[in-house]
């Protein structure tokens, strides 16, 4: 007589999607413990009986009245019955990788040569409805992994994806060179075409992601144009940073000229002179050096007389209006 299980609950790992308990053997004293995010089938004759959610049961003739009427019972309700009990993993299954099994082939727009190209990601699926995927996989054996449920719907995926990308790349004529560019538009679009393929089965498709194109690097073809269409780039780029270059340099010297006025301005006030003043300065000082007589002293001497003669204002030897008038008969004398 084979053994009467006790308890039935969920010993899978979180990686699958269908675990199949591996004791059939059940009476009326069993308890059924599902956990959130799950729900148990009892499957017969290949067909679905009863179907629980998350909770704790007794399996009892009112919560199993499909199994109920099958089976023939004694009394005190012990009586063993053989039915396959199946768990389902409603939560969303994350990071599950695809990739294409072949190249897509398409010729590169922009320079006109033939090109091979892989593509791969990732998605995130979550059974929407638990029942609708057992029957799909027609009683799903021993339970069903998500790279097995990967390899199921590896066909159609792989067909869409490629025809999409292929497709898409023609008509919109996109670069290999930008394609890096395009991964989410790739990814959105490619998803709404997935996702009622996917819901026939049971299955809701919550994310899809293209992360990668796989370029044919080391083609040689490949990598002259691919040598031409960055090389055009940083030629602009090379010749934009001269521009900004020179920029630089001429606002650099522009603000040069500007703190130098500010500077010889902050001298002239402080020794008491004007910039017309410092022209006649500058002329005299030009005459003697050409041999010309000078009205007056020399520049040099001019100059020592009159921060002399600033000195003596500050330290109040003479007062404001000495200093004015001073100041005026020195520069007089130079005119």
């Amino acid at each position: 007589m084979a053994k009467i299980t006790d308890v039935l609950k969920y010993e899978g790992d979180n990686y699958t999607f269908i675990w199949k308990h591996p004791s059939q053997d059940f009476n009326c004293l069993t308890q059924l413990i599902v956990h959130e995010s799950q729900e148990a089938v009892f499957f017969m004759d290949g067909q679905i009986m009863d179907v629980f959610g998350p909770g704790r049961y007794t399996l009892e003739t009112q919560n199993i009245p499909l199994i109920s009427r099958l089976l023939n019972r004694f009394t005190g309700d012990t009586s063993p019955f053989h039915c396959e009990v199946y768990f389902i993993n409603k939560a969303g299954q994350m990071n599950i990788k695809w990739g294409t099994d072949t190249k897509v082939q398409y010729m590169e727009p922009i320079y006109g040569f033939p090109i091979s190209i892989g593509a791969s990601g990732e998605m995130i699926l979550q059974v929407e409805d638990g029942c609708k995927l057992l029957l799909s996989l027609a009683g799903a054996g021993n339970g069903v992994s998500r790279d097995e449920l990967t390899d199921f719907f590896r066909g159609f995926l792989m067909a869409k994806v490629k025809a999409y990308i292929a497709q898409t790349m023609r008509v919109e004529k996109i670069s290999i060179f930008q394609i890096d560019e395009k991964l989410n538009d790739f990814s959105n679009a490619i998803h709404k075409l997935l996702g009622p393929d996917f819901t026939d089965y049971g299955i809701r498709l919550e994310k899809f992601f293209v992360t990668t194109i796989v370029k044919p690097d080391g083609d040689r073809q490949y990598e002259k144009f691919k040598e031409i269409y960055f090389r055009q780039y940083a030629d602009v780029a090379e010749a934009k940073l001269d521009q900004q270059t020179d920029l630089i340099r001429a606002q650099t010297e522009a603000q040069k000229v500007v703190i130098d006025s500010h500077a010889q301005a902050t001298k002239r006030d402080q020794e008491g002179y004007t910039y017309a003043q410092e022209r006649s300065f500058d002329v005299a000082q030009q005459a003697a050096k050409s041999g010309m007589q000078s009205p007056s002293e020399d520049i040099q001497d001019f100059r020592n007389r009159a921060e002399k003669l600033k000195i003596m204002k500050d330290t109040g030897l003479i007062s404001d209006e000495e200093f004015a008038k001073l100041k005026q008969q020195m520069i007089a004398q130079i005119l």
